[in-house]
């Protein structure tokens, strides 16, 4: 139920302008690095400080308009020279659709082209984040073009697909981030239980972690990640082979935690106004993520508009029941 929700709050415009009209007024600063360049710099600086990694990823998706996936890249682009110029430990994360691929696959591939060419020129890694099912296999196409040219391209892998397994066998020899997946998909092509999702987590990372060429294990379950620290030690692992990543703004005492034991850590760091849907997915993937950042994140504005929202959601499916049981 709360998944649904979260899921149904990720599609409301009206509180995605809403979120975007009042940007970190609504608290969005304890899950995003800021709006713009200089903000985000400043925020992964702070991070570097205390042995974290970052990536970076320029909030945005599902575009479908030139001017803005081109306004995008350039974005990206600016962000690749700012890691360059303040010789921060930083890479990059980015959406294929905020980049174009719901226009035309070639024009997407150009885009990536350029932003992958800089960033190489650099030694700067790019990750080509998944998004949902429909565009999972032009988004392994992109990176197969892309590998022809470049080795400093990876991707994600999500858990909760039924054939995540074929999927990390294919790109053994790639940079990998495994995550469990934040999109509602139905039971045919991925897990509905979490428990199911958690097991096949555990089990590609296992998997990628003797077999592949550099696991990113992202996720904030203490469980999971107490559980691969045992393994990669049984199995003698060595340090350059994986790190752990988690959210920005996510278990703070964790990610420091791991970081102070000698663990390569990278935080995963969102920036722009842009973050209304990327956050509600986070909850929705993990609701217990509420927990996590409640105090921190939601001040009454916050806490009244998703209220009403949720409230909102709940009441139609309530409707929704008592019209199908007078039609019986």
């Amino acid at each position: 139920m709360l998944k649904d929700i979260f899921m149904s709050l990720s599609q409301n415009q009206f509180l995605n302008s809403a979120a975007k009209k009042y940007g970190l007024k609504m608290g969005a600063q304890s899950v995003v690095a800021g709006t713009n360049i200089e903000e985000v710099i400043k925020s992964i600086k702070e991070l570097n400080s205390h042995g974290i990694s970052c990536t970076v990823d320029n909030l945005g998706e599902f575009v479908f308009n030139e001017e803005e996936a081109n306004a995008a890249k350039e974005q990206i682009l600016n962000v690749i020279e700012a890691i360059h110029e303040h010789k921060v430990d930083a890479h990059i994360s980015l959406k294929p659709t905020q980049l174009g691929l719901d226009i035309e696959y070639s024009f997407c591939l150009n885009n990536l082209r350029e932003i992958v060419d800089l960033a190489n020129r650099y030694g700067i890694f790019v990750n080509i984040d998944m998004e949902d099912y429909s565009h999972l296999s032009p988004t392994f196409d992109l990176l197969d073009d892309l590998s022809l040219e470049y080795d400093n391209v990876g991707t994600v892998i999500q858990s909760y697909f039924h054939q995540a397994q074929e999927y990390i066998e294919r790109y053994k020899n790639y940079r990998i981030r495994i995550v469990k997946g934040a999109y509602k998909e139905s039971p045919e092509i991925a897990y509905q239980d979490k428990n199911d999702i958690d097991a096949n987590f555990i089990k590609i990372s296992e998997w990628h972690l003797l077999n592949g060429k550099f696991t990113s294990i992202a996720t904030h379950d203490h469980r999971i990640i107490n559980y691969l620290k045992d393994f990669v030690k049984k199995n003698n692992i060595p340090n350059d082979k994986y790190e752990f990543q988690m959210l920005y703004g996510f278990r703070k005492e964790l990610q420091l935690k791991l970081a102070s034991e000698g663990y390569n850590f990278c935080t995963y760091v969102p920036f722009g106004n842009d973050w209304y849907g990327y956050f509600m997915r986070r909850l929705a993937e993990r609701p217990q993520n509420l927990n996590l950042v409640a105090k921190q994140v939601f001040n009454k504005k916050t806490n009244t508009i998703i209220g009403v929202a949720a409230g909102a959601f709940l009441l139609g499916k309530m409707t929704n029941k008592q019209t199908k049981k007078k039609r019986k």
